[in-house]
């Protein structure tokens, strides 16, 4: 389950990462890299969305400690 927590995490700071560079910079590594509308750039999307979801179960966790 480590791993999972782990992928999740490097998967969503990846995508906060390229939002930030749209923020500043208004460039889209993702876009510059796999291409726009590609299949390749929608899947990171939805994975970076996935994660994004799946991290909220965090906020359960942080009673715990």
């Amino acid at each position: 389950m480590k791993v999972w927590n782990c992928l999740a995490l490097v998967i969503t700071i990846i995508g906060a990462i390229n939002w930030g560079l749209i923020g500043l910079f208004d460039f889209n590594l993702v876009s510059f890299l796999f291409g726009a509308g590609s299949i390749i750039t929608r899947i990171i999307y939805i994975l970076v969305g996935i994660c994004g979801i799946y991290l909220l179960t965090f906020f359960s966790k942080l009673d715990e400690d």
